[in-house]
């Protein structure tokens, strides 16, 4: 049992179920999902199948009743595997927590059994190609019309559009007394008129395309507003706390997959007489790896229970360092890993070069790493700003 100290029988338990579901697909799997431009369709059915997608969502409307401890445990086994869920940060982790949250029961009834069995995906759009990080400069505004809304914006690196039913917008309403902007989230259609997307090109090695979104006047009825007007900020950082946590969970099992491999190889692989892995030069830096990979999980793990418990600004700040941890991490590990297989780190036939790629997006997605330290040096050590 060795996570005892931290982890339930149950969560033990879960963690062992959804490695054997993961050890069923595996690298392979993924790889040659992404080879011939396809999806992890059938991962991503089973495992909702299984009950796995919606572990976080409430039981009442088809999910497990947990929080984001089980959906990260979840997404970390599955990365551990070689196969993470991508859109799992999304769909269950982001939107459906917000619905849960702060929908009116006619969202919840819409949308979560879906989300939490997987046959619906929502994607989520907040970044804009002229904002940044900088969410107060977001420039998608929604105006009323009657009762309808009018949505008017663009949105960039939004995953899985092509495959979402529906994308959860960040816009900004006037508010009626200060005149000022404050955000909003609506749900938006995938066929709704004035909706568009392009794809973007991207250097990276995953089932999950990018996509640029344009909302030309897109009329939206006044039930695609999700939760309160007024609630704004509220309800934006109810979504992007888990975000971060699972983001840290998708560095996480990418980084222990790489370590997992290179480990293997290490103990196998002899060149003087002995296995490479025998040869400190070796071996500490993988134990190293190891350490970081574990101590950012604890991290995760500190963050998930927070927000799980209700305590949004200990989680902020919990999930800030987790994302932060985990990505230093699985950049290390990736690194050391492919380093250990020399030559062989970049062929294609031990799957390890992709990573290199695909672990800088945690370090740089959903928020660049400089702007968590900013949010430790001001909220948590109180230096003033510089912006």
């Amino acid at each position: 049992m060795s996570h005892a100290i931290v982890e339930t029988e149950e969560h033990h338990d879960l963690r062992a179920a959804v490695a054997a579901l993961g050890g069923r697909y595996g690298r392979e799997y993924f790889t040659s999902v992404v080879r011939d431009g396809k999806h992890t369709d059938e991962l991503w059915a089973e495992a909702g199948k299984l009950g796995y997608l919606g572990v976080n969502l409430p039981e009442e409307f088809g999910g497990g009743g947990g929080g984001i401890t089980e959906l990260a445990i979840v997404l970390e086994e599955l990365g551990a595997c070689g196969c993470p869920l991508l859109m799992m940060v999304v769909s269950p982790a982001i939107c459906g927590t917000v619905i849960a949250r702060f929908g009116t029961d006619a969202q919840k009834r819409a949308w979560l059994p879906g989300l939490a069995a997987g046959t619906t995906k929502m994607a989520f759009g907040i970044t804009e190609p002229d904002a940044g990080s900088n969410s107060h400069r977001l420039t998608t505004t929604a105006r009323r019309d009657g009762d309808d809304w009018i949505l008017t914006g663009r949105k960039v690196f939004v995953s899985g559009v092509d495959i979402a039913d529906a994308t959860l917008v960040v816009g900004r309403t006037e508010d009626a007394r200060t005149g000022r902007l404050k955000p909003c989230l609506f749900i938006v259609g995938r066929d709704a008129p004035g909706f568009s997307r392009r794809r973007i090109a991207m250097e990276l090695a995953a089932p999950e395309k990018q996509f640029e979104l344009v909302l030309d006047e897109v009329r939206l009825p006044a039930d695609a507003l999700v939760g309160d007007e007024d609630a704004g900020l509220l309800q934006l950082f109810a979504g992007l706390n888990p975000e971060r946590v699972m983001t840290a969970a998708f560095a996480i099992g990418m980084g222990r997959y790489a370590v997992t491999r290179a480990v293997d190889y290490a103990r196998t692989r002899a060149v003087w007489d002995r296995p490479i892995g025998a040869h400190q030069a070796i071996a500490h830096p993988l134990a190293q790896a190891h350490i970081e990979l574990e101590l950012a999980r604890l991290m995760t793990q500190k963050a998930a229970s927070l927000y799980d418990a209700g305590d949004d600004a200990g989680a902020g700040e919990a999930a800030n360092m987790a994302k932060y941890a985990a990505g230093e991490a699985a950049v290390h590990a990736v690194d050391q890993a492919v380093h250990t297989l020399g030559g062989n780190g970049l062929t294609s036939e031990y799957g390890l070069a992709s990573l290199i790629t695909a672990a800088r997006v945690a370090r740089v997605a959903p928020v660049s790493r400089e702007m968590i330290l900013n949010y430790v040096s001001h909220q948590t050590l109180g230096l003033p700003k510089s912006y």
